[in-house]
């Protein structure tokens, strides 16, 4: 029996079996949108067969860009083989993601209920709270998921490390109270490099594939990993709703994900160093990141093989010291979505979540900080830099108290 292979091998290699076949090294790109039938009865049946949630039949046609698409399918195949999945489903965005599981595990089978483990990102947060996909959601902390499960259930919803502030939640002990209930966790931020939900025994892994599997700020998408029997369910949402995922889209998350290893080993790397340095600042009242709590639990030891790449800080001062800090950096530029190799920082309480309940959202002085592959010498000197600007604490509390004294 062949070993398995190292995850970084899977990364370069995944996803690429039919290239030799087809003669060629570098990932091709299918930009077709209507193919050729064989024949009235095996297009018939191909398009049968994709539209309610199957593969292309090996004799039939791939008919239609919305059912079927090769260059999707490879990088599907490669996500799949890094998340330990039977199959995964790519999507345009990660909210169309997350849209066809609640609507493939509420209505289409008559469970209108969703368990959601808070905090979760505002984008999702919000696309529950509002009722738009006809289910009514209940919020809870990740030990309240058994009390909160009803015969209703449809999906229990999950992230970890949690947006923005990084609370990481226990996957097995989830999945545990869930029962017989599925059970999706959001994975952006730990990357299939770093945590493996399925291995977990979660039904699904969910990623924003615009950040880390991207890794670039290029392409915008979204992938859940799954058994094959779900990926039909979600295929069959995404024919029915469009949301199938670009060529142009997928050929760069392949791409991308040849170097997420790399990636985001040394964005980890430096965002240690950046927290280091953070949790002595006068100007940070607390630093949020994986770890700094001693994992008591045991959740970091048990199932994640690192701390990752995201800090989220709350600022002394307040909003107004946020707001300048963020207005101040060179090197941080300021906006939205994470992972990718620039360093970005963003007020979460103002853009990302700016939907959610007040009751849930992040406190007006948090920044959240996505670490890149820059020098990480430089990023603490433009977060220095930035921390001057609020007046004077540039310097650590020992030496403003002896300036304080002298003066």
């Amino acid at each position: 029996m062949t070993a398995p292979l190292h995850p970084d091998t899977v990364a370069v290699r995944g996803g690429r079996a039919d290239l030799e076949g087809m003669g060629v090294h570098a990932l091709p790109i299918d930009l077709s949108t209507t193919n050729p039938l064989p024949d009235i009865e095996r297009g018939g049946e191909s398009y049968e067969a994709m539209a309610t949630g199957g593969r292309p039949p090996a004799d039939g046609s791939m008919v239609y860009a919305r059912l079927w698409n090769p260059t999707v399918a490879r990088f599907e195949d490669a996500l799949a083989e890094l998340e330990h999945a039977e199959a995964a489903v790519a999507f345009s965005s990660g909210m169309a993601a997350m849209t066809a599981v609640i609507l493939a595990h509420t209505s289409a089978v008559g469970r209108r209920h969703v368990v959601a483990v808070r905090p979760l990102y505002g984008g999702t947060d919000h696309l529950l709270g509002s009722g738009l996909l006809g289910a009514e959601t209940t919020y809870c902390q990740p030990d309240e998921v058994a009390s909160r499960i009803r015969p209703d259930t449809g999906v229990v919803v999950v992230e970890t490390p949690a947006n923005p502030t990084l609370e990481l939640a226990d996957i097995r002990a989830i999945v545990a109270q869930a029962g017989s209930v599925p059970v999706v966790v959001d994975n952006t931020f730990a990357t299939p490099v770093l945590q493996n939900p399925i291995d977990l025994g979660a039904t699904m892994s969910l990623h924003s594939a615009t950040k880390y599997l991207g890794g670039h700020g290029d392409v915008i998408a979204g992938v859940v990993a799954c058994s094959e029997s779900t990926a039909e369910a979600l295929r069959r949402v995404r024919a029915v709703t469009g949301g199938l995922l670009h060529p142009l889209g997928a050929y760069l998350l392949h791409r991308g994900l040849t170097t997420l290893p790399v990636r985001v080993r040394q964005q980890q790397e430096n965002a240690r160093r950046i927290v280091q340095w953070l949790i002595d600042r006068p100007e940070v009242a607390e630093v949020f990141y994986p770890g700094l709590d001693g994992d008591p639990r045991g959740i970091l030891g048990r199932q994640m093989r690192g701390t990752g790449a995201m800090i989220a800080m709350r600022m002394r001062g307040g909003y107004t010291a946020a707001a300048t800090v963020t207005g101040a950096t060179a090197l941080f530029t300021h906006a939205v979505s994470l992972g990718g190799v620039d360093s970005l920082i963003q007020h979460p309480a103002a853009l990302t979540h700016r939907p959610v309940p007040p009751e849930a959202r992040p406190a007006a002085d948090v920044l959240r900080l996505s670490i890149g592959l820059e020098n990480v010498d430089d990023l603490i000197a433009d977060l220095a830099r930035a921390f001057a600007d609020l007046g004077g604490a540039d310097a650590p509390a020992s030496e403003r108290a002896a300036m304080s004294e002298a003066g």
